[in-house]
């Protein structure tokens, strides 16, 4: 798939959403793009895991993590196992871990920052809820679009 958010925007213009976040990035893949899947979690990244241990058929796992850089909701493991089941990325509004790792991966990933700190693995959290952040609202089955310049959504596949 080949795209640049700025064109996106510049072509379908108040049909997509940008998110206000400044998101670093640290998987190998810089652009990525895919049906959004959500997660919302607080310190605990079980079902982070569970989902990205599952086939991904290309889509993207949009976690809101709070903000929260207290530890990370994902790391090399969990990242790997998101390259193997098909995923296209991950964006984190929280931490990750193991930085050097993820550089390595055939992986979009996007999060506020990193902590070494492992997160509790208990599952509790929602899964497919609508999350906001950055001005933005990520509803389950949107498209997300993310390179350098950063992540827009929009209601169905831009051709």
């Amino acid at each position: 798939m080949d795209f640049a958010t700025a064109d996106l925007i510049d072509d379908f213009g108040d049909e997509l959403r940008s998110c206000e976040t400044q998101f670093r990035q640290y998987g190998g893949r810089a652009a990525f793009a895919g049906p959004v899947v959500t997660v919302r979690c607080l310190r605990d990244n079980g079902l982070v895991k569970k989902l990205l241990n599952s086939p991904g058929e290309g889509r993207v796992l949009v976690v809101d993590g709070a903000g929260s850089l207290a530890s990370a909701l994902m790391g090399d493991m969990i990242a790997a196992a998101a390259v193997a089941n098909g995923w296209a990325g991950v964006v984190i509004n929280g931490a990750v871990r193991d930085v050097a790792e993820l550089r390595k991966l055939d992986l979009g990933a996007k999060a506020l920052g990193s902590n070494p700190r492992k997160s509790a693995k208990d599952g509790a959290g929602e899964v497919d809820v609508p999350v906001t952040f950055g001005e933005t609202e990520f509803r389950p089955g949107d498209w997300l679009y993310s390179d350098e310049d950063g992540i827009v959504l929009a209601e169905r596949e831009l051709g």
